[in-house]
């Protein structure tokens, strides 16, 4: 299986082995058939009860009932069926989106496929971050490190070179450090991984918080709904119902009072919104990160490609004999380098620019090319800019591959070092941030000739860094040294220091408005960066964060807890910072009770992704461990993304709210007829399919578009949520008690009202059905908000629900009016007066609420 190392397959090659060795995967998560989905929808204990009801029913003879409640199950098997059915391919989409993907040559250039559809003999590139896509060859590497504890279980990295008595890279693990060309020789289940164990990629398979209690809820509500129907069922055969009427009356409520379904149309209605999500840019891994954002009070944030649009561009060079500006933008080398008054350089001219301007070539990992669409750039944004510069210097290109040893940047190291034959000598080639920098060299360069680096130059440097990073520029610095011997080692000691690149990287222009939006929302955001604290304090004044105090990792380091503590209470800004400190910010903000999201993209940013509440990491720029890490993952890396996240996740916890106290009200209702009726002794006020109807029919297909509600204008001027907070509460108590209390009462007195006016059983029951059906259906209006009336938020402005509603009461006006649904229902046609007693009761509902919710928003302003 020979390859040209940097031709890679040919993508016909390529094809023929895919059909051949099958994809790259280790068995695909099993999609649930639509049968299995259906099945399920009849498996639940109480629609069991309701079918063995149907049965006993039918064997005593009572057709009408048995057919009744068998419809009633059919029908609310398939809207379970369709809503399931439609969460299932939403989350089927986001599965795709998980895909990851891996940088191979193929014809010659480099390519990003998804990792399924590598083959045995691709070539794969590897940086630090990536994930190790199959078993791999090595064939070049550079201080290579690995991660192998999801094969090994060791905690450690390893290091992995050619010359390793077994050069591989193994399936699963993760490259931590350096960089390296590997060939595949085993895929999917014929990896070392595949071997010992199944991935599954799937989304959303953990029980949510909101599924948790809400689940409590319904097992709390069942224990009620037993002991409920019995206290029922006794009364009603006290009074001298029959015992299989009041069999019926009994389940019937049991069913009217349990939200059996609730728990599963969460799943649904997260899922649904997950799927929305992705249209605004995010992607939520899990399901409970939808849930979690709504109630983030923290975002601590990166700057650079969150708050900026990671396009770094070189602006200026400072270089101890003189200061130069730099032309263009982005990574297109058609702009060039000048002086201050305006006159043009290039490398040949300037023995320091010269020197510089080669270091920032051969210290690089990136390369810019033109395409088809103009330059795009391969690498990091600041190593591609800094090969821009190099070209607008028009710095001579190097031959071949000079580099033969390296040290890559690392957090901890912040600087990067090559070792190359250039100049006719080994030169190291230094790049990074300028105080490990300066704190290396001993020597500068100045009009051609190296001179040592006294305090009062040093002082002058630095100065002249401060200056131009407190411009929110961020800034380079670049050195060398020239190593004797034939085969030198990497010393990064005297160091000759060259100059300063500023280079900058604009903020997005969305970002200022979204941190206005994260502060009405109670949302504090907190910079935590690498980059020096003058460039993350000028940035930070750029988009609107208001900093009061500046602290360094460094900084953070030598704080106690306690002090750690007081200072997270002022507007403090976090620069120079590592890994290990944003993992101790986040713990010691938890510790605070805020709920806290973090960004990250790097493979030492996963401890603190995992450790934070909702870990967000970069879609564009991130490292596959990062996104493994996370719960959200930003497809356009922008932070105002994750505010519109937050509002969308606010959006979903609010509208669970309110259909769970939509459908508890409409049930009390129900449940304050029923009781009062059969305490007094009257006649059944609702018949068993009746109440069947309402809740399995009716209520459910009302509640579902009520939770597809848009967010309300106020959505984001509140304070965040309590993480554990109650999904009823004592407004939705409230609420539930006097809905509950008054359509119960109405029924009953129209129902009463009708019988003593001479009207017969059955039409006075169906008045008190009806109006019953017309009450809930008029009640969900007064949920679709509890801060705003509908003349605020459009009577109209949620369609589904205006069509759900007209649906529902053209099913109600055929229940009364169509042969064969009154016979299953038992109802009788109305006549005029009917439908205006109706009318004068449930105007109340439309109306009282309307007006309370106006004058409390007059009265609090």
């Amino acid at each position: 299986m020979q390859v040209k190392r940097n031709d890679g397959l040919t993508s016909a090659e390529a094809l023929a082995r895919l059909e051949q060795y099958g994809p790259n995967t280790l068995g695909e998560t099993k999609r649930v058939s639509w049968a299995a989905i259906l099945a399920r929808q009849f498996t639940g204990l109480l629609v069991v009860i309701l079918i063995v009801a149907a049965v006993i029913a039918a064997a005593l003879g009572e057709v009408i009932d048995a057919v009744a409640i068998g419809l009633v199950v059919v029908l609310n098997g398939i809207l379970g069926f369709v809503q399931e059915w439609q969460a299932e391919n939403a989350l089927e989409a986001l599965r795709s989106m998980l895909a990851q993907k891996a940088r191979v040559l193929r014809d010659g250039s480099e390519e990003l496929i998804d990792t399924a559809e590598i083959v045995p003999g691709d070539v794969v590139l590897l940086s630090a971050g990536d994930k190790v896509p199959a078993d791999l060859d090595l064939l070049t590497t550079v201080d290579l490190r690995v991660d192998e504890s999801a094969l090994t279980g060791e905690s450690l990295p390893v290091s992995k070179s050619v010359g390793d008595p077994e050069p591989k890279l193994f399936m699963g693990t993760a490259v931590v450090a350096g960089h390296a060309e590997a060939q595949v020789v085993a895929t999917g289940r014929a990896t070392a991984f595949g071997e010992i164990a199944e991935l599954t990629t799937s989304v959303g398979e953990k029980t949510t918080h909101l599924q948790v209690v809400l689940a409590g809820l319904a097992r709390q509500m069942a224990i009620a709904a037993l002991g409920l129907a019995a206290v029922v069922a006794g009364a009603g055969l006290y009074t001298g119902h029959g015992l299989h009427e009041m069999f019926l009356m009994a389940l019937s409520l049991a069913v009217a009072i349990v939200l059996e379904g609730l728990p599963a149309v969460v799943t649904i209605t997260l899922a649904l919104g997950a799927a929305a999500m992705v249209r605004k840019q995010a992607l939520a891994r899990r399901l409970q990160a939808v849930e979690t954002l709504g109630a983030a009070s923290v975002i601590c944030t990166d700057k650079t490609g969150t708050l900026t649009e990671d396009k770094m561009t070189a602006t200026r060079i400072w270089t101890p004999g003189g200061a130069y500006r730099v032309t263009g933008g982005g990574y297109d080398p058609a702009g060039h380098i000048e002086t201050e008054d305006g006159q043009r350089v290039r490398a040949e001219d300037d023995d320091e620019l010269s020197r510089l301007l080669e270091t920032a070539m051969i210290c690089n990992r990136a390369r810019i090319e033109r395409g088809e669409t103009g330059w795009t750039m391969h690498g990091t944004p600041t190593e591609a800019a800094l090969v821009t510069l190099a070209y607008k210097g028009w710095c001579p290109v190097p031959e071949g591959e000079p580099v033969v040893a390296e040290l890559p940047f690392t957090s901890e190291r912040k600087r990067m070092s090559v070792l190359a034959a250039w100049r006719g000598a080994w030169i190291l080639q230094v790049k990074g941030a300028p105080e490990r920098i300066l704190e290396r060299a001993t020597r500068y360069r100045l009009d051609g000739e190296e001179r040592d680096l006294t305090a009062g130059e040093r002082a002058r440097f630095t100065a002249a860094y401060e200056a131009i990073a407190a411009e929110g520029v961020r800034v380079i610095a670049l050195a060398q040294a020239i190593q004797p011997g034939p085969t030198p080692p990497v010393d990064e000691q005297d160091l000759t220091f060259l100059g300063f690149v500023g280079l900058m990287d604009p903020p997005r222009a969305e970002v200022k408005a979204a941190i206005r939006a994260a502060r009405a929302a109670g949302i504090r955001v907190i910079m935590i960066t690498g980059d020096g604290a003058a460039t993350a304090k000028a940035v930070a004044g750029m988009v609107g964060l208001e900093i009061d105090r500046v602290l360094s990792g460094r900084d953070v380091e030598a704080l106690s807890d306690e002090e750690l503590d007081a200072a997270l209470e002022a507007k403090v800004l976090f620069a120079r910072t590592a890994p290990a400190h944003k993992m101790r910010l986040v713990r010691a903000l938890q510790a605070k009770g805020q709920i806290v999201a973090m960004t990250g993209d790097g493979v030492n940013d996963a401890p603190a992704l995992k450790q934070s509440d909702i870990g967000v990491a970069m879609g564009v720029r991130g490292t596959d461990v990062a996104r493994d890490a996370a719960d959200l993952v930003l497809l356009d890396d922008n932070f105002a993304t994750i505010v519109r996240a937050v509002r969308e996740g606010r959006r979903q916890f609010e509208n669970v709210r309110k259909f769970v106290r939509y459908l508890l009200s409409s049930n009390a209702g129900e449940v304050v007829a029923l009781l009062v009726n059969i305490l007094i002794g009257g006649p059944l006020i609702f018949l068993a399919t009746q109440i069947l109807w309402m809740n399995l029919i009716t209520d459910g297909v009302t509640a579902v578009a009520l939770g597809l509600e848009k967010a309300t204008p106020d959505t984001m001027n509140r304070p965040p949520r309590r993480k554990n907070e109650s999904v009823i509460g004592k407004a939705g108590f409230a609420m539930i008690l006097a809905f509950g209390s008054y359509t119960g009462a109405a029924s009953l007195w129209i129902f009463y009202h009708f019988l003593g006016a001479g009207a017969d059983e059955a039409v006075a029951r169906t008045v008190a059905f009806t109006a019953m059906v017309f009450f809930e259906k008029i009640s969900v209006f007064a949920f679709r908000s509890f801060h705003h009336s509908c003349t605020e938020i459009g009577w109209f402005s949620n369609r589904l629900l205006i069509l759900a509603l007209l649906a529902m009461v053209g099913a109600q006006l055929a229940a009364v009016y169509w042969a064969p649904l009154q016979q299953l229902l038992r109802a009788a046609p109305l006549g005029w007066e009917h439908w205006q007693m109706i009318a004068l009761f449930a105007l109340p509902l439309l109306v009282v609420p309307e007006a309370v919710k106006m004058i409390r928003r007059r009265t609090n302003g």
